[in-house]
């Protein structure tokens, strides 16, 4: 990768020099980065990937950042949806424009969706939800004229749904003819969107230095959404404590994926705020059913018995000290149709009886956990409660590109996992864990858990117009997936950012991908 000399000023940034105060027009942000796989939005699936991607992309539409249940035009200048036709014929925006300078046209859509879907990278399955397939997407992209392009999909979804599945940050168009100067081989220029970008966001991306960090400077070329800030550094600083210290100290304007501890040490410090944005993020463990070398992992008695071997307050109020609170339904709080009673309680003895009636004795298992907070917190204390029940966790602790990469290539026995809606609807969760169709990469998917069953009951909730029974319809999947699931689903965060107090009009919402740094100043 040929990198551009960065100023003095960022690589004393990059390299943790000492500094008074950040400059004034620049924002350091510091967080892990340690989970990115690519920064390719057909390929993005990580927290902090998908973090970054809205400021380098824009998508025809997305999420109002203020409501996220209203979907706005943002590439897009209209749409007309017909939902007996299963199209959407959308007119892009007069102007808009790449960072190249090239202009925004319907044969980059076609484009960006074509080779998001023949690529079939770990978010495909979001595109998967409207029947688009590698060997079916051409001739459901068609051109009408430069400005306008016709969309037609094959699943029993309405317009409404559609529109939220294209909000999502694999949705996200890219320059098609900066990209195809770019492609090796039969790649879709991946490898050189990984580490480069293409769009029209806000911000354009001048380094990413893997495990170091990521450069973004202001998109010159952005009309309504030109950035008020000049430069983004996003700083890989794996240890909270050294972000609280940098945040502390001013080298840092953001620290972001703090600890409890280090959240409370900064209460009152002079010159820092701490923000508690509600988040759709929850935690939980699952059980890799297709794992056949241990027979443990496919036996719905021991999946009954491990929501009982869960110290839930413990996690939730002691260590995590209420960061999170215990939420154990595959909906978070804030989505039509979450159901918010918790059933499970720590019970040793109740998993024990469980665990004998159905025969199983000397259980074991290995669990693959991200090495960092709130993943290692919470997998040493499901090691402890679960030998309470007499069941040995081995934990393998690892870099979050790794565990991503072993739960991906189906390697894992156990994992505990982050999710996050990838758009505001509750189908984005119920098609990732209760839907597998042998091809998606879906979350039933990578752990091999086969539910034609859930299959239909999924496609039926997606196909109901009728808002209120489509809610029950949620409601009962949820039920269902809480007595007999691979799934331990165990809190929901409530996600606290750190900032210094010059820092104004940062914005973050409930999805992962609503991070925001257009309208920051300081």
């Amino acid at each position: 990768m040929q990198i551009k000399l960065l100023p003095l000023v960022i690589l004393a940034s990059l390299t943790g020099g000492a500094l008074a105060a950040t400059p004034p027009g620049m924002l350091v942000v510091a967080q892990s980065l340690d989970d990115i796989v690519s920064l390719d939005p057909a390929e993005s699936n990580e927290l902090s990937s998908i973090q970054t991607i809205p400021s380098l992309y824009q998508r025809l539409v997305q999420a109002n950042r203020d409501n996220p249940a209203n979907v706005m035009p943002v590439l897009a200048a209209g749409w007309q949806g017909d939902a007996a036709a299963k199209t959407l014929t959308v007119k892009l925006r007069p102007g808009a424009t790449f960072a190249s300078g090239n202009p925004v046209t319907a044969d980059d859509v076609i484009f960006s969706y074509t080779r998001a879907v023949k690529m079939n990278k770990s978010p495909a399955f979001i595109l998967n939800v409207l029947g688009w397939q590698p060997e079916n997407i051409t001739a459901r992209l068609k051109k009408i004229d430069d400005e306008t392009v016709q969309l037609s999909w094959t699943a029993d979804v309405s317009p409404a749904v559609a529109l939220n599945i294209l909000s999502t940050p694999i949705a996200s168009i890219v320059d098609s003819r900066t990209v195809a100067a770019n492609v090796k081989g039969d790649d879709f220029g991946n490898a050189w969107l990984r580490m480069h970008s293409a769009g029209s966001g806000p911000f354009t991306m001048r380094v990413y230095q893997p495990h170091q960090a990521i450069v973004l400077d202001a998109n010159p070329r952005a009309k309504d959404d030109r950035p008020l800030l000049k430069t983004i550094i996003i700083k890989n600083v794996p240890d909270p404590s050294s972000r609280r210290l940098l945040i502390q100290q001013g080298d840092a304007d953001v620290a972001r994926d703090l600890g409890p501890d280090q959240t409370a040490a900064l209460g009152g410090e002079p010159g820092v705020k701490v923000l508690s944005i509600p988040s759709a993020e929850q935690n939980y463990l699952v059980f890799n059913t297709g794992n056949t070398a241990n027979p443990l992992l496919n036996n719905p008695a021991f999946w009954q018995a491990a929501r009982y071997l869960v110290d839930y307050q413990g996690i939730t109020r002691d260590l995590l000290k209420n960061q999170y609170f215990v939420h154990q339904s595959f909906l978070p709080v804030g989505l039509p149709g979450a159901l918010e009673d918790n059933p499970f309680t720590f019970d040793p003895a109740r998993a024990k009886a469980i665990l004998a009636k159905a025969g199983i004795s000397n259980a074991a298992l290995t669990l693959d956990v991200e090495n960092k907070s709130p993943f290692i917190t919470i997998a040493q204390s499901l090691q402890a409660s679960f030998a309470q029940g007499g069941v040995k966790l081995e934990l393998l602790p690892a870099a979050g590109s790794q565990v991503y990469a072993r739960v991906r290539a189906r390697q894992h026995q156990a994992a505990i996992r982050l999710w996050i809606p990838d758009y505001f609807d509750a189908h984005s969760n119920a098609s990732a864990f209760a839907y597998n169709d042998g091809k998606s990469s879906t979350v039933a998917g990578l752990n091999g858990w086969q539910i034609p069953g859930l299959n239909q009951r999924t496609l039926a909730a997606v196909a109901q117009a009728d808002p209120a029974k489509r809610r029950d319809l949620y409601r009962d999947m949820q039920q269902e997936l809480l007595r007999n699931s691979p799934y331990v689903f165990i809190d929901q965060a409530k996600t606290q950012v750190a900032l210094r107090d010059n820092v104004k009009g940062y914005q973050q919402g409930l999805n992962a991908d609503m991070v925001y740094y257009d309208r920051v100043s300081k």
